[in-house]
């Protein structure tokens, strides 16, 4: 077991690791078996077999994650939308109320205003920076509030503190999707939050070659989750958590990279006479600069900004760029770049888009751990074209 209080980059490597190694093997072996040896189990959800939830390759990443976020427990899921509708149907039922951030990522808004209608669970939107209007919105029925640590694609930055005493004061559960921070720069744990969510196919894995997501928190709302995810199936295969696993021993390296690359890109563009706006929490003239740097201990990878003119301007400035690929998801090596009205948010509608913000010719970024100097020429040259 490695002390809660080494630092994470020692955590990233050791913690969970099995001891002593697998017949000396550093690397954690892959257990390519869907089924186990019966060593007596008498609980159905005990039962070795991987969509279970159990075997060695995923029992390893389980620890490493609840390490480094400083939880109790941790489980991977097949994907972070999983981990996000397990948690989610896990603690809401039929007449339950939630309240969640206006801004949150395509997929999850889907689910929330789409899915759950049909099966009598309601919701209302907060300001993520408005606590004085958050009280207006609790009924006797509110189990929860949802949030994420940076939103999807606009950069805000809730304010966290007070979403958790929020929470706290009003009974609730607090829950995070901590996917763009990820635990080198945000662990929401540590500040109060009951749930710490990712989509482990962005930056835990690193490498844009596997989807899959975890879910943080304490042993009693792990196993709850557990349950509900043994049934419903989402579980992870042992080759996925081998690579997600063999992906997060360099996240703190990609994460400090992707920090300072971001950071250098974000003043670049917001000098540009041809960008109109930039959103990234590491700028001082971002409304919640203040925030972030009182919660984070780096401003990620992320960022999102709009080029002057219409929206072929901002299809004409990516196709004619070099080094970012036209490509949605993100928080991988390579720099990824992508209109969300195409991609992540697709599945809003026009009108539920321009509700929260996101126009149609917003561009968002996921900066890569290529040279800085390298993508800044690179996106000179583009918005020269235009």
């Amino acid at each position: 077991m490695v002390d809660k209080k080494k630092p994470i980059d020692t955590k990233l490597i050791h913690s969970g690791e099995p001891k002593p190694k697998i017949l000396g093997s550093v690397s954690m072996p892959i257990f390519q078996s869907s089924t186990f040896e019966s060593a007596g189990e008498t609980s159905y959800h005990d039962v070795r077999y991987i969509r279970l939830n159990n075997t060695p390759n995923q029992i390893v990443l389980h620890k490493k994650l609840a390490s480094i976020e400083n939880g109790e427990d941790a489980i991977v899921t097949a994907s972070g939308m999983a981990a996000i509708s397990t948690t989610l149907y896990t603690l809401l039922s039929q007449g339950d109320h939630f309240l969640a951030q206006d801004s949150l990522y395509g997929g999850t808004h889907t689910l929330m205003s789409k899915d759950f209608p049909r099966r009598g669970i309601t919701f209302d939107f907060i300001d993520g920076n408005k606590p004085e209007t958050w009280k207006s919105a609790v009924k006797e029925n509110t189990r929860l509030i949802y949030v994420e640590t940076m939103s999807n694609p606009l950069l805000q930055v809730a304010d966290l503190e007070a979403i958790v005493q929020f929470a706290k004061n009003n009974n609730l559960i607090s829950i995070i999707d901590n996917t763009f921070a990820s635990p080198v720069n945000f662990r929401p744990i540590e500040w109060g939050f009951d749930i710490s969510i990712h989509s482990g196919s962005k930056y835990l894995n690193g490498h844009s070659d596997i989807v899959a997501g975890a879910v943080i928190g304490s042993h009693d709302i792990i196993d709850k989750i557990k349950f509900h995810l043994d049934h419903y199936g989402g579980s992870l295969d042992p080759h996925a958590c081998f690579l997600l696993h063999r992906g997060m021993k360099t996240l703190s390296l990609r994460i400090e990279r992707q920090n300072e690359n971001a950071l250098k890109i974000s003043r670049f563009l917001e000098l540009h006479p041809k960008v109109s706006k930039v959103n990234y929490p590491g700028l001082v003239s971002h409304p919640n600069y203040q925030t972030a740097t009182s919660l984070f201990d780096g401003f990620g990878g992320m960022m999102s900004f709009v080029v002057e003119g219409t929206v072929q301007n901002s299809d004409d400035f990516i196709s004619n760029l070099a080094l970012p690929i036209d490509a949605p998801s993100l928080g991988g090596v390579d720099s990824l770049i992508t209109r969300p009205a195409v991609s992540s948010h697709i599945g809003m509608t026009q009108k539920e888009r321009e509700r929260v913000g996101i126009s149609e010719n917003l561009i968002r970024f996921s900066v890569g751990i290529e040279s800085p100097d390298d993508l800044i020429d690179d996106i000179e040259q583009s918005l020269s074209k235009i």
